[in-house]
């Protein structure tokens, strides 16, 4: 599916649209994990206005694609998300994470219309996402599952047990994507428990890898489609990114991994976003 001039604007301005409520709704609430929702923007953007089969006026409709946040603390921008996209209003969201809200942190399947998965244990994301793949198969339906890991959660052994177990039973409707930001919230990736050679790794337990600038829409498409066209081994998308793309003050600083906003910052923010897409 190839993106035309007039999508990628589209696009683009959705994918702003995102990273500017992050930081209202990171305001709002007084604080949240704004770095690593910022680096997933353009995937979940991707996959929620282009290349997924939902329906959000009918969120449990039965052949709808599902796509699961394994980095579940990246909430407050799947939120946003999923508001934009129709699930629900965006007004909600300024209860974001205060008590009696809805919306935690990580968001709950069973109180945020259009979660398929809860998710914010780390490494549960894609053992689920293999599971309703594999049902998928077994009810011979053709929709898709996706799965978006952090690069940190990668410390976790449940992820590479359900790599291993994707790979030996061809699950090729399952499509990974790992946020490869290199940064988790004390430090690299690599300072602190060194994943590299990551790619070899995942090429090791039997996947296809292609790795691609998560910030690029042509190239996040083109892996995709290339893995919808995959019979013989799972696909994963290592997508280089930056935490906090976007925001020129917070970007590759792992003290973003989580913080607060006050008004002057948020505005300041908004600014470097709005620059980034031209539009200051």
């Amino acid at each position: 599916m190839p993106i035309t001039d007039e999508e990628l604007k589209i696009l683009k301005e959705n994918a702003r649209q995102n990273r500017r409520d992050i930081i209202d709704i990171t305001g709002w609430s007084g604080g949240a994990h704004i770095g690593g929702a910022l680096s997933m923007v353009d995937m979940l953007t991707l996959l929620y206005y282009k290349v997924a089969h939902i329906d959000p006026s009918d969120p449990e409709k039965a052949d709808r694609d599902r796509i699961i946040v394994s980095k579940g603390h990246g909430g407050v921008g799947y939120a946003a998300m999923l508001a934009r996209r129709g699930y629900f209003d965006f007004e909600l969201l300024r209860e974001f994470n205060k008590f009696k809200s809805p919306f935690g942190m990580h968001l709950d399947s069973s109180k945020v219309r259009g979660v398929d998965v809860s998710t914010g244990s780390l490494g549960h994301g894609l053992p689920i996402a293999l599971g309703l793949a594999m049902g998928a198969r077994v009810q011979k339906k053709d929709w898709r599952t996706y799965c978006i890991l952090g690069d940190g959660e990668c410390n976790e052994g449940s992820v590479w047990e359900a790599a291993m177990a994707a790979a030996q039973f061809k699950a090729t409707n399952l499509i990974t994507f790992v946020d490869r930001n290199r940064l988790m919230i004390d430090g690299t990736t690599e300072e602190v428990m060194g994943i590299e050679p990551f790619a070899d790794k995942w090429k090791a337990f039997g996947f296809t890898v292609k790795e691609v600038d998560g910030h690029s829409f042509p190239e996040l498409m083109e892996a995709i489609d290339f893995a919808h066209t995959q019979t013989a081994a799972p696909v994963v998308i290592i997508a280089n990114t930056v935490k906090g793309k976007g925001i020129d003050f917070m970007e590759n600083e792992v003290k973003w991994h989580y913080g607060g906003l006050d008004t002057d910052l948020m505005e300041k923010a908004k600014q470097s976003v709005d620059r980034m897409y031209g539009m200051a």
